[in-house]
């Protein structure tokens, strides 16, 4: 790198990371860096997910800074939805902007054909796809994502309209590990609220992009947002929201305790063969323990990334408790019952 070029980048960095004397920022950013000293290494590349959103910038911010000061591979990564006819102009503008401030992005663009309904939702899959596929390309292990508590919020509601059961209801929490990628995302803000995330954007960058579906009552989400508003006024602020919340998380801990004791003491896994043996105790569990445990059995060795529907689980449970249960498929797995053990192994596709 050339003289000049170095000591212009020099002199952004500085600039940057003034900015950490601010109490406000600061305290975000000590809690940001004390969240990844613990959740990364810091000798492997790191992804982050960038929008020109409030919330993403002061991401782009508070990572930068940690690069600087740690000497760390950063590699940031805009997705351009082409949902909209200015998308692609606006996701140029923001790599653009970014570059100023020695944070230089990668655009990936979402092509094919859209979709007329569950428009967010099918996005949100999409997104994943093309930031995962990314990180897979550069070899990068973890993904930090601007998620806050506002959207921990949003998720606990929507998840509740699809009468999502103990588990749904708790499971948005600060990192979730993708074991197929073995990729980790990572939510570093997610105990801020959007509002502090609003004020590093406007303190440092003074500027940010407003995403016009925010007030759009067609997509769940912003009219959840609006349910959230209601019900504060009702007195459920997002304190008790917090507790609410923070219950559900110990109840769903307590669960997962014998549902890990259940597999420990009544399955028996023989790796070279890829088989999982369960004995007759493994049934005598309560309904939650036994659907875990089973659920979780069924994706080690159907290696799926989605289980079956729930439905169809528990209905494969009732039958194994039944006296004419021989075998069945379900989620790549054979199921079959010898004598009193029930066999669960890979299933076998023939050539064709």
């Amino acid at each position: 790198m050339k003289k000049k070029s170095l000591s212009a980048k020099k002199t952004i960095h500085k600039l940057l990371l003034n900015h950490l004397k601010n109490k406000k920022i600061n305290k975000v950013f000590n809690y940001f860096k004390n969240y990844l000293d613990k959740n990364y290494k810091k000798d492997i590349k790191i992804g982050a997910a960038i929008s020109g959103g409030p919330d993403s910038l002061a991401l782009a911010f508070l990572i930068k800074c940690y690069s600087i000061l740690n000497k760390i591979e950063v590699h940031f990564f805009i997705v351009d939805h082409k949902l909209r006819k200015e998308s692609s102009k606006e996701a140029n503008s923001i790599k653009l902007f970014l570059k100023k401030y020695d944070i230089n992005c990668n655009i990936l663009k979402w092509r094919g054909k859209k979709p007329n309904s569950n428009i967010q939702g099918i996005a949100r899959k999409n997104r994943y796809k093309l930031l995962k596929e990314a990180c897979r390309k550069k070899k990068i292990a973890n993904l930090l994502v601007g998620h806050h508590i506002d959207d921990l919020y949003e998720n606990f509601f929507i998840r509740l309209l699809r009468g999502s059961g103990l588990k749904g209801l708790s499971s948005f929490g600060h990192i979730f590990k993708e074991e197929k990628n073995n990729i980790s995302v990572l939510r570093p803000l997610i105990e801020f609220e959007k509002k502090e995330l609003i004020y590093i954007s406007n303190t440092v960058f003074n500027f940010f992009v407003k995403d016009p579906s925010n007030q759009n009552y067609i997509f769940k989400r912003s009219r959840i947002r609006k349910i959230i508003l209601d019900l504060n006024k009702e007195g459920f602020d997002k304190n008790k929201l917090n507790l609410t919340i923070k219950n559900l998380k110990l109840a769903n801990k307590a669960i997962n305790f014998y549902v890990e004791r259940n597999i420990k003491n009544n399955a028996k896994y023989i790796n070279h063969k890829n088989v999982y043996i369960l004995n007759k105790c493994f049934f005598d569990q309560s309904e939650e323990i036994i659907f875990r445990s089973f659920s979780l059995i069924l994706k080690k060795i159907g290696n799926k990334y989605y289980l079956p529907r729930g439905k169809s689980i528990s209905d494969l449970i009732s039958k194994i408790n039944g006296k004419k249960f021989n075998r069945f498929t379900l989620g790549g797995c054979y199921i079959e019952k010898v004598n009193e053990t029930i066999l669960i192994t890979k299933e076998k596709h023939e050539k064709t």
